[in-house]
C-alpha cells in the first residue's frame, strides 16, 4: 500500500526559522515531520516526526534522508551557511559557492531518488533587493526587476525554477526582513543578544542602553508568522510559482522599542551609550556564568547562545565606530506585503508583542534569567 500522508523534510531545523517551522509543521497532525540539520534537534515527541542531523555538503547523505525517511512530500529549505565575519561574507565568493551547493545537492537529491516532492518553499530576504549595496526602492514589491550583485540567493533559485518544472513540484519563496525567534547559537537572530545584554547589564550594575547609532525605520517577522506562511504555502494554489514578501505588518524603530525591551527584561534603561556587541559580548563569558549559577540557566556559554549574531547586531542597531550614518541604514528599506495579504496570508502581530514573547519563552526555558522588577 503507497503510503499517502505527507511528510515535510525541514532542512536547517535549529535555525531562527527552520525551529518554527518545524513546530508548526508538527502541530499538524495530517504532517509527518523529518527535521534536519547539523545538531539534533529537541522535538516534542508524536508519532510521525523524527530529527536527524545532516551535512548539506555530505550529497550521499541528503540522497540517504530523502530515501531513509521518505516518501517527502514537502520541503522547507531553512538551511544557511554564514562565514564568521558575517557582514563581509554576504558578498564574499566562497560563502555564496556553499550555499549554492548544499541547496544543488538538495535538488540533485529529489532528482536521483525520485522522491515525490509537491512543493518547496525557500527564503531569501531584502538583500535580494540589494539594500546592502545600493537604495532599494520605496516599498520593494516583488515584481521589481532582479537586483543583480553578488548573492546566493540567486544561485539558488536559478537552481530551484527549472527544477521544479522538469520535476514537477510548486515552489514559494518568501521574502522577509529581520527575523525574531528563539533559536541559539544563530547567526541572525537578536533576541538572545538583546535578551543577554539585559541580563549582563543588570548583573555588572549597568544602565541597559541603547547601543547603536542613526536611527530608522525597518519591519520584522515573527518566526512563528513566517511558519505560518510556510504552512500555508504547502497547500496552498495561490502561493504556487510564487515570491511573497513578509512583514509583521508593522514598522517599528530600536529606540522606541528599548523602554519596553527594559521593562520586559527587568533592566533599567540609560542613555544611550553606541558601543560595539560584537567586540564586547565576547568578553563577558566570565560573567556570564556567573548569571547561569545564580540563576540556575542551562549550562550554556554566551557564544552558544547568541552565535554570530551579536556581529548582526551591530549591523542591525547601525552601530559605527565613528558615528556616522551606516550606509545600508541610511535609507529606507521597507517592503510591500500586498501580494501576499492578496493571495489569501493575512495573519499579522504586533512586533513588540513579538519580543515580549520570546523574552518570556528564553526565560521559561531557562536561557535567560526571570524578569526581576526595575529597581
Amino acid at each position: 500500500m503507497i503510503d499517502a500522508r505527507k511528510r515535510v523534510l525541514v532542512l536547517g531545523a535549529t535555525g531562527v526559522v527552520g525551529s518554527a517551522a518545524t513546530e508548526r509543521f508538527i502541530a499538524d497532525d495530517q504532517f509527518d515531520v523529518v527535521a534536519a540539520s547539523r545538531r539534533i534537534a529537541r522535538l516534542p515527541s508524536r508519532d510521525g516526526v523524527v530529527a536527524i542531523s545532516l551535512d548539506l555538503l555530505d550529497a550521499p547523505a541528503v540522497r540517504a534522508a530523502f530515501t531513509g525517511h521518505g516518501p517527502i512530500t514537502h520541503v522547507v529549505y531553512a538551511a544557511l551557511f554564514e562565514k564568521p565575519d558575517l557582514i563581509a561574507g554576504w558578498e564574499d565568493p566562497e560563502q555564496i559557492d556553499t550555499n549554492r551547493r548544499m541547496f544543488g545537492n538538495v535538488i540533485d537529491a529529489i532528482r536521483a531518488v525520485g522522491a515525490p516532492v509537491q512543493h518547496m518553499s525557500i527564503l531569501q530576504g531584502t538583500k535580494a533587493y540589494g539594500f546592502h549595496v545600493q537604495q532599494m526602492r520605496i516599498p520593494a514589491k516583488e515584481s521589481q526587476p532582479r537586483v543583480e550583485h553578488q548573492n546566493f540567493y540567486w544561485e539558488q533559485e536559478d537552481l530551484l525554477i527549472p527544477a521544479a518544472g522538469a520535476l514537477g513540484f510548486s515552489y514559494t519563496i518568501f521574502r522577509p526582513q529581520f527575523i525574531f525567534g528563539g533559536a541559539l547559537g544563530a547567526a541572525m537572530n537578536l533576541i538572545p543578544v538583546i535578551g543577554c545584554y539585559a541580563a549582563l547589564c543588570n548583573e555588572q550594575g549597568r544602565p541597559f542602553s541603547f547601543p547603536g547609532g542613526a536611527s530608522y525605520v525597518a519591519e520584522g517577522v515573527d518566526s512563528r508568522l513566517l511558519a505560518d506562511a510556510l504552512h500555508w504555502a504547502s497547500g496552498a494554489a495561490s502561493a504556487r510559482n510564487e515570491t511573497f514578501n513578509i512583514t509583521n505588518g508593522d514598522v517599528f524603530e530600536w529606540r522606541d522599542l528599548w523602554a519596553q525591551f527594559a521593562a520586559d527584561l527587568g533592566a533599567t534603561l540609560g542613555p544611550d551609550a553606541p558601543f560595539s556587541l560584537a567586540q564586547w559580548m565576547p568578553q563577558q563569558e566570565a560573567s556570564w556564568r556567573r548569571i547561569v549559577a545564580r540563576h540556575d540557566l542551562r549550562n550554556l556559554r554566551l557564544s552558544e547562545i547568541v552565535g554570530l549574531s551579536h556581529e548582526y547586531a551591530d549591523n542591525a542597531f547601525s552601530y559605527t565606530p565613528d558615528g556616522t550614518p551606516l550606509g545600508s541604514r541610511a535609507t529606507p528599506v521597507l517592503l510591500s506585503t500586498i501580494k501576499l495579504r492578496q493571495a489569501g496570508f493575512t495573519a499579522c502581530t504586533d512586533t513588540a508583542d513579538t519580543f515580549r514573547y520570546w523574552f518570556d519563552r528564553l526565560s521559561a526555558d531557562r536561557v535567560l534569567p526571570e524578569r526581576r522588577d526595575n529597581p
